[in-house]
């Protein structure tokens, strides 16, 4: 995925930057001293928990009847035809190159599933699932969200138009086994926009969801719940 230079497409450019630097087969990216992730099950104690298909995943996203009324699927965005991202003033994002920001790699596990959606009272969610080694999952959330919570300030350049991007840790709900919570504000041709990222890990499933604080904070529970279901 790519993003159009828009601050209404923000949100695209927040899951590319945060999924694809999450993949192992990337440059490392060093954790900040201090994990930012909040945690009840170590990991290592998760090797059991059954790995999920694309297809199971696929089918455990919330749709727009677990959302309610004033809820519209978009549909997938096509590859190519945007302009480059480049990120400046955050070594640990820069060091990844302009593949991270415009989300051309992603998460390098063959299970995962998406959905986005639109709002008409004004916003956008986007719910992603991953599923493999818990160790793994744990790992490549851990380091991602670290790194963008230890660069509180940096800039991408999507083309030509420059976008400041703050980012502030806020705690996450005491779910799951694991939890990461952050808000980055965009800002660009003097609008400003808030994106709000939380990602839980339940075992061998990872959870994040993205978009209008209010709309991440309204659905989340209900996503993770269908996301562990049966």
């Amino acid at each position: 995925m790519r993003v159009r230079v828009s601050i209404s497409t923000v949100l695209g450019l927040t899951a590319a930057l945060t999924l694809t630097a999450c993949s192992p087969s990337g440059t490392e990216v060093r954790p900040a001293a201090g994990s930012s992730a909040s945690t009840d099950t170590p990991a290592e104690n998760d090797h059991d928990d059954a790995v999920l298909s694309s297809p199971e995943l696929a089918s455990r996203l919330l749709g727009e009847s677990d959302l309610g009324d004033g809820y519209t699927r978009k549909p997938e965005r096509p590859s190519g035809g945007d302009d480059d991202v480049t990120v400046l003033g955050c070594p640990a994002l820069e060091e990844l190159g302009s593949d991270a920001a415009t989300g051309s790699g992603g998460l390098d596990f063959p299970h995962r599933a998406k959905a986005a959606f639109t709002y008409t009272g004004n916003g956008e969610v986007t719910e992603e699932l991953y599923s493999g080694a818990g160790s793994k999952l744990s790992d490549g959330t851990g380091r991602i969200f670290d790194a963008m919570t230890g660069c509180p300030a940096y800039q991408v350049l999507a083309g030509s138009t420059p976008i400041d991007i703050t980012t502030q840790e806020v705690p996450a709900p005491r779910l799951g086994d694991e939890r990461w919570s952050h808000l980055l504000t965009f800002s660009s041709e003097g609008a400003d926009m808030v994106v709000k990222q939380t990602a839980i890990r339940d075992g061998s499933v990872l959870l994040i969801v993205s978009g209008s604080p209010a709309l991440v904070d309204r659905h989340l529970d209900t996503a993770l719940t269908k996301a562990t279901a049966g």
